[in-house]
C-alpha cells in the first residue's frame, strides 16, 4: 500500500503499512472519505500532516491529543492546532494562556496554526488522525490507536531524551509504557474549560519541556 508520509515515518513504519489492521483501517477510511453522505475532518491530504511537519529524526517534543476537531475548518492534522484565522477552540485557549503565565508574556498567542511548533520538532499527535464531522470519538475502535501506539513506541525505543507532554487521563494511560529513565515525561489535567483549573493552570510544562532540552544540549522551542 502506498502511504502518503514524511520519507522518515514511511521507513520507521515500514513494517506496519502492511498489517492487517492497518489494511483494513485505510480501507474503512478511504470509504468515509468517499461517502457524500458524512463530512470527515481533517481535509483528507492533512491526515498525516503531524509527521510530515515533524520527521522522525527531528523529534524533540511530543504533545498527545485524542480525536481531531470535529467542527468545520478546524482539524488540521496537528493536535490542538487549528488552521490561520480560525477561531481558537476553548482547549487551545487555556493552552494559550498556560504559555502566557509561564514565561510572563504581555499577552497569550493569538494564531492557532501550530505547525510553528512542529517545524520545530513538536509533534502534535492525535490518537484517532480522522473524525466524522460533530461526532467526537466517531472513528475511535477501527485502529487509528494501534498505530498511533506504534508511533510512541518507535519513538521510545529509537530515540533518546524527548519530552512527552500528557494532558489528561486519556493521554496519561496511552502513555504509560513510555519508558522514564531515558524520556522526560510531563502531566497533568487536561486543558479543557473541564479540568484546566483542576491543575493545568501553572503546570509550566513548556519552561519544563525546555529546561530538559537545554539539559541535555537540544535547542529549546520558540512555543511563543
Amino acid at each position: 500500500m502506498n502511504v502518503r508520509i514524511d520519507p522518515t515515518w514511511k521507513s520507521e513504519l515500514d513494517q506496519e503499512w502492511k498489517k492487517p489492521y492497518f489494511e483494513e483501517l485505510t480501507e474503512y477510511v478511504r470509504g468515509e472519505y468517499r461517502n457524500p453522505a458524512v463530512t470527515v475532518y481533517p481535509p483528507a491530504a492533512k491526515i498525516f500532516a503531524a509527521f510530515d511537519e515533524c520527521p522522525f529524526d527531528k523529534v524533540k517534543v511530543v504533545i498527545l491529543g485524542q480525536d481531531p476537531y470535529h467542527g468545520p475548518g478546524q482539524a488540521n492534522g496537528l493536535c490542538f492546532s487549528v488552521g490561520p484565522g480560525v477561531q481558537l477552540p476553548p482547549s487551545l485557549v487555556n493552552i494559550f494562556k498556560e504559555v502566557q503565565d509561564d514565561f510572563a508574556l504581555p499577552e497569550a498567542p493569538t494564531d492557532g496554526d501550530l505547525s510553528r511548533w512542529a517545524r520545530q520538532g513538536v509533534l502534535l499527535l492525535n490518537s484517532t488522525l480522522t473524525v466524522e464531522a460533530h461526532r467526537p470519538t466517531s472513528h475511535q475502535g477501527r485502529g487509528w490507536e494501534t498505530f498511533t501506539d506504534e508511533v510512541i513506541m518507535r519513538l521510545n525505543n529509537d530515540r533518546d531524551n524527548l519530552v512527552f507532554i500528557l494532558w489528561g487521563s486519556y493521554a496519561i494511560k496511552k502513555g504509560a509504557f513510555i519508558d522514564r529513565n531515558r524520556h522526560c515525561v510531563i502531566t497533568s489535567p487536561h486543558p479543557s474549560p473541564l479540568s484546566a483549573y483542576r491543575g493545568f493552570f501553572g503546570s509550566r510544562p513548556f519552561s519544563k519541556a525546555n529546561d530538559y532540552l537545554i539539559q541535555h544540549n537540544q535547542t529549546p522551542i520558540d512555543w511563543k
